[in-house]
């Protein structure tokens, strides 16, 4: 959030950094007392700048944190059974806990097809059907980042969920709902809502707390906002502007700050956790696979 976007009202700043160096401590602290060292194999296909970058990122953050972390770069050109062999050795590989394939992938690679073929259990962004279904029925397995990543934000700054009425906007299967399917596991009213809701606004007017992963930028309003709610903002948009360099906007609108009594910001709110969920997540799968 920029100076100029900054509201008159300060509702409490949930800030990412904090709360993820918390998660990432937890996590080294986990990791040392295994007696070995969890791993994670990270897939990368092609050159574009953006993955690239993700995924330096992730393999500092994972090194600093106390894991092994191996990335295996791969020409844009690779096919889709060299892909698929080389997952085929990772999950086969006792030193492997985590793998992690980076998307988006290259046209010609049925990114479907990738993601089941990662063991399960190794599968730390918890996209596989298996841990699909170990979410919605309440037992141990591997959750997508961002939403958990949310949920340890929450309990970070002692945000209470069990019996809230908590509405999601976005049914993704990245956020929306697997996010839906952890704050029922936590006891919560949850109502997922979407483009097809009918007076959205009333809707999200229910809400205790108000989680927003729609992928538009400022589309949550004041007016849409209980007094008093707690705002998640999950959205990043990247909004152009001529002969300058992209602003990252939330799905949020700042003047919900003068509505809402916290509110995460853009950037530096949820972004943070979802790098050190991953590695949580990762510590969480050796320690499944070696009890």
């Amino acid at each position: 959030m920029t100076a100029a976007d900054a509201p008159a009202a300060s509702a409490r700043v949930l800030a990412g950094p904090p709360a993820a160096q918390a998660l990432l401590d937890d996590t080294a602290r986990r990791a040392a007392r295994l007696p070995f060292t969890p791993e994670i194999a990270i897939v990368r296909l092609g050159e574009d700048p953006a993955s690239v970058s993700y995924v330096r990122g992730k393999d500092a953050k994972a090194k600093e944190t106390g894991l092994n972390s191996t990335v295996h770069a791969l020409p844009d050109a690779t096919t889709e059974a060299e892909l698929l062999a080389l997952i085929g050795q990772l999950n086969t590989d006792p030193a492997v806990n985590g793998i992690l394939v980076q998307l988006p992938l290259p046209a010609h690679i049925n990114e479907e097809r990738v993601l089941n073929a990662i063991d399960p259990d190794k599968d730390v962004d918890g996209f596989h059907p298996v841990n699909v279904g170990r979410l919605w029925t309440n037992t141990p397995g591997n959750v997508p980042c961002t939403p958990q990543g949310v949920m340890f934000l929450l309990r970070h700054y002692g945000i209470e969920v069990a019996g809230r009425r908590v509405v999601v906007i976005g049914r993704s299967n990245i956020v929306g709902r697997p996010m839906a399917g952890l704050l029922v596991n936590a006891h919560a009213t949850v109502t997922v809502a979407h483009s097809r809701t009918q007076d959205l606004p009333a809707v999200t007017r229910e809400a205790d707390i108000l989680i927003a992963a729609v992928g538009r930028a400022h589309f949550v309003t004041p007016d849409m906002v209980k007094p008093g709610a707690v705002v998640v903002d999950v959205g990043i948009n990247r909004v152009e502007r001529p002969g300058k360099k992209p602003r990252l906007l939330g799905d949020v609108h700042p003047d919900v700050a003068g509505v809402a009594s916290a509110l995460t910001p853009v950037p530096g709110g949820v972004g943070p956790m979802t790098i050190a969920q991953l590695l949580g997540n990762t510590v969480a799968a050796a320690e499944r696979q070696r009890t």
